[in-house]
């Protein structure tokens, strides 16, 4: 009966260890499903975050690309402005060149016409003397007269040179 004793305890201690071996096959298996779980889980957290930060991204290259244009448009339209005013510029820089030479024949005209009107007036000998240097340029010394006599002087004084862009024209 001893033998018949000895593999009763023997089974028994196996169930035991079965039953352990199925206790801690029952724990793995938690343990692994947990771990599954979990990474699922992180790995569905990262997908998100990779997802937003794609999404910021293209929020970024469309912001970016919105202001890119909006910089060209302000460029252009300020490139366009510079040749307006440029060509304004050079259409000003003529007038003020005819005007300047304008006014220099008009006040060689009106000192000839000056010189001429004082010596039919006073004579040769009043004291206007318009020569010529020795450079060849006329040069015209004006008489200290008193202009009150002479009513060309006071014509000239008061009349306006009027000059329109369309002479300048092409």
């Amino acid at each position: 009966m001893a033998s018949s004793s000895g593999t009763s305890s023997g089974s028994s201690s196996m169930i035991q260890n079965s039953g352990s071996e199925e206790d801690l096959q029952a724990l793995m298996d938690q343990r692994k499903r947990k771990r599954m779980i979990s990474n699922r889980e992180s790995a569905r957290r990262s997908r998100m975050r990779k997802q937003k930060h794609l999404d910021d991204l293209t929020a970024q290259v469309a912001k970016l690309t919105k202001d890119n244009n909006e910089i060209k448009t302000n460029i252009d339209i300020t490139a366009k402005h510079f040749l307006t005013i440029e060509s304004e510029n050079s259409i000003l820089r003529a007038q003020v060149g005819e005007l300047s030479h304008r006014l220099q024949s008009l006040d060689e005209i009106i000192r000839f016409l000056n010189a001429n009107t004082y010596n039919d007036v006073f004579g040769s000998a009043g004291g206007a003397d318009y020569s010529t240097t020795s450079s060849g340029t006329s040069s015209f010394n004006e008489p200290i007269v008193d202009s009150f006599f002479n009513p060309l002087n006071l014509s000239y004084l008061n009349q306006p040179i009027v000059a329109s862009a369309e002479l300048f024209q092409c």
